[in-house]
């Protein structure tokens, strides 16, 4: 392997992954671009950007997790680019929602399937301009910029091949996206030692493993040092005490932390609110 610890980053993520149970089918995860929990929403958050809403060619991976992102391309009347499967039978694919036969869906035409029987091959002379690209991830680092793959190098391939004819004619302008989920984020990338033909991200939307949000209020943590210092929680702890028949727990008693002094001058008045005045 010439870059063994790219192979360490992506084993790490691919078990996390599929620990966490973070993963989707096709499964498991490992040697794949990973399909994650959420990558609809990514898709959704993609679409709401002014670099998707002012594309008109828009080139998208092939992989699973951005499926999404392909329906949303194309339900935008935009023109979707995507690599055929592993450049095995041609390069491109050309897609729009406009020119789809009679009673095909958009949706229809986000797999492999769908598009080699819908969409247009494209040539290598074929002239068209692409104005920002998707890829997939396996890990990605924000703060550089700098992803990995599943380790095959066709994302590289693919860009190498659009700015050597001139699709990208603008490479260093030419954003590219990439979405994931939070457990493919990464800080451990080594960008000085990225090959010459790795691609960098410019844009990286991720959704993160949501958490539940309570109900209710927890009795349980409030000290009476606090309940007294609320005048609508004692009222609504008297209202439940006297309904249920039962006292509600409270936590032990606590020194409340010290609170910012009130002077009175500009309270009221729009300050002390967050803002400050220049």
């Amino acid at each position: 392997l010439r870059t063994p610890w790219k192979w360490a980053i992506r084993k790490r993520v691919w078990d996390d992954l599929e620990a966490r149970n973070l993963a989707r089918p096709p499964r498991p995860c490992h040697h794949r671009i990973p399909n994650f929990v959420g990558a609809e929403v990514a898709a959704g958050r993609l679409a709401e950007l002014p670099c998707f809403r002012n594309a008109r060619n828009i080139k998208v991976n092939p992989d699973t997790p951005q499926r999404e992102v392909r329906r949303r391309v194309l339900d935008a009347g935009k023109t979707l680019l995507t690599p055929q499967p592993r450049l095995r039978t041609g390069f491109f694919s050309s897609l729009r929602a406009d020119e789809l036969p009679p009673g095909v869906t958009a949706a229809q035409c986000t797999t492999s399937a769908g598009v080699a029987q819908h969409g247009r091959a494209l040539r290598l002379e074929d002239s068209y301009g692409v104005d920002l690209v998707v890829v997939g991830s396996t890990a990605v680092c924000p703060t550089t910029g700098a992803r990995i793959g599943k380790g095959e190098g066709f994302a590289e391939l693919e860009w190498g091949i659009l700015t050597l004819m001139g699709n990208i004619s603008d490479p260093e302008n030419t954003l590219v996206v990439t979405t994931v989920h939070d457990a493919q984020i990464v800080d451990d990338i080594p960008a000085n030692e990225l090959t010459s033909h790795d691609v960098p991200v410019d844009v990286v939307i991720w959704v993160a493993q949501r958490v539940a949000k309570p109900s209710g209020v927890k009795w349980e943590l409030l000290s009476p040092q606090k309940l007294s210092q609320i005048r609508v929680l004692q009222q609504l702890k008297a209202r439940i005490e006297k309904h249920s028949g039962i006292l509600l727990p409270e936590a032990a008693s606590e020194t409340l932390p010290p609170t910012a002094e009130r002077n009175g001058r500009n309270w009221g008045r729009g300050y002390g609110c967050g803002h400050k005045r220049v």
